[in-house]
């Protein structure tokens, strides 16, 4: 990379726009998108010395704010071949990101035809398929035989997204079937389109949420799916590299909800500060304000404390313990969820499993807390002459604690489905949080009902 950073160096240095040209063009589009990563201020020149159709597929695997700030930078007579030549999907893409006023005058570099799609695509929600599908695809009829299909494909299929599947519609534009490439070239060219239809086609509706889509993807495995409307008319198609953008983004996401922010919904470094602060300090006022009710629940059982000063060491291992487990179950959850293994219908399974598994796990830690106590008070007088009551008292309240924390780590997920809320948002810190108050006033409880009328 580094050889490759000096040598386009050198070249820009000689101005040389034709051997600039030449060695961009020889180029991997990963290695173009690299440069311009190294030589961001050179990076509307790289796109607009490119060929068109490197150009284009440069620009469109670009992030978006890279893709902003190269638009500003081009002739207008680039853009307008650009956004002419960029696929529906990834057009619309960009369009959504923008400002009003630059879509306006984006969409004015398009043709009367191209326009009119691009509007379309912009009729559908932010987050629904209808975004990410293009209406460049083959579909044929059922009445065909192959040799007419094959016809098609040459005259049509170069403006097509993909050929791996072609669609089978009738005269109204219903969407009848879907036919793998390889059915149609593996069998002898008199045969009838209906001959191949087997009636299992999946489609997507536009108004479908991304995040199904993705999943229909990952269980089908198919490298396009037809997307219908209501009435079943096929309206465009939906391909697996958008699919894996957008996973890409809805697993970014979430793990920055669970981290206890908002989606940044840009890159970290390209954030800017006060927004980023903006982001984080919701959640933080939140957090803070939860945990503030960890002083409340410790300021209830202060005579206990007072009287039984042992148990203070304990409260940091005991909310742990909790706040650890609550986050490994919503965790645990939230990827199931993300990936289709768990659904809302699935509460009470789920909840059986965390219940037989947060009992293993609290009697474990609850074993080791009490031989960790044990063996120091064989060589030491730190838990006093109650150190079994002691020992008891945090075994028993590890196996609470740790029961509940599973508990809420992998309900509140579900709960927040239910609710219709993102399961993201019941992030690590958040179940956190909440065990931290709540295995306090278990702790305590447990205390009283060991030490009652002995220390407490």
């Amino acid at each position: 990379m580094e050889e490759m950073v000096e040598q386009i160096e050198l070249l820009l240095e000689q101005d040389d726009k034709n051997q600039l040209q030449e060695y961009l063009n020889n180029l991997n589009i990963s290695d173009v998108e690299s440069l311009i990563d190294e030589l961001p201020e050179h990076g509307a020149k790289f796109i607009e010395t490119l060929n068109i159709n490197r150009a284009v597929n440069v620009f469109r695997i670009l992030d978006f704010p890279t893709q902003e700030r190269i638009i500003k930078k081009l002739p207008g007579k680039k853009i307008g071949e650009l956004i002419n030549e960029l696929p529906p999907d990834d057009r619309t893409a960009l369009f959504a990101e923008l400002h009003g006023d630059a879509v306006k005058t984006l969409i004015l570099h398009l043709s009367p035809a191209d326009r009119k799609e691009a509007l379309v695509l912009l009729g559908y929600e932010e987050d629904s398929v209808g975004r990410l599908m293009t209406p460049d695809y083959v579909a044929v009829r059922r009445s065909w035989d192959v040799n007419r299909v094959l016809s098609h494909i040459r005259r049509y299929g170069k403006n097509s997204e993909t050929i791996d599947v072609i669609y089978v519609i009738d005269s109204g534009g219903t969407l009848l079937d879907d036919i793998r490439i390889r059915d149609i070239l593996l069998v002898d060219p008199e045969t009838k389109v209906s001959e191949l239809m087997d009636g299992r086609s999946i489609s997507l509706s536009a108004n479908d949420p991304q995040e199904e889509a993705i999943n229909v993807f990952r269980m089908n495995n198919r490298t396009a799916l037809p997307v219908v409307d209501a009435e079943n008319i096929l309206l465009g198609i939906v391909t697996v590299d958008d699919i894996l953008w957008i996973a890409n983004e809805e697993y970014t996401e979430d793990i920055q909800k669970i981290g206890g922010t908002e989606a940044l919904d840009e890159p970290y470094l390209d954030i800017n500060l006060f927004r980023l602060v903006k982001k984080r300090v919701g959640w933080l006022v939140i957090l803070f304000l939860g945990e503030m009710l960890t002083a409340t629940a410790m300021g209830f059982f202060e005579h206990s404390i007072e009287k039984a000063v042992v148990l203070a060491l304990f409260i940091p291992l005991i909310i742990s313990s909790g706040g650890n487990s609550g986050s490994q179950a919503s965790t645990l959850i939230i990827q199931a969820m993300a990936l289709g293994e768990v659904t809302i219908a699935d509460w009470w399974r789920v909840m059986r499993r965390e219940i037989i598994s947060g009992l293993m796990l609290g009697i474990t830690l609850g074993i080791i807390g009490f031989i960790r106590i044990g063996a120091f008070s064989l060589f030491s007088d730190m838990y006093g002459p109650h150190w079994v009551l002691v020992g008891l008292t945090i075994c028993f309240s590890l196996v609470g604690v740790v029961l509940w924390g599973s508990l809420a780590g992998s309900m509140l997920p579900l709960l927040l489905k239910k609710l219709g809320a993102d399961p993201a948002t019941s992030s690590a810190p958040f179940v956190a949080t909440l065990v931290d108050v709540t295995g306090l006033i278990i702790y305590f409880s447990v205390a009283l009902m060991f030490m009652k009328g002995v220390l407490l």
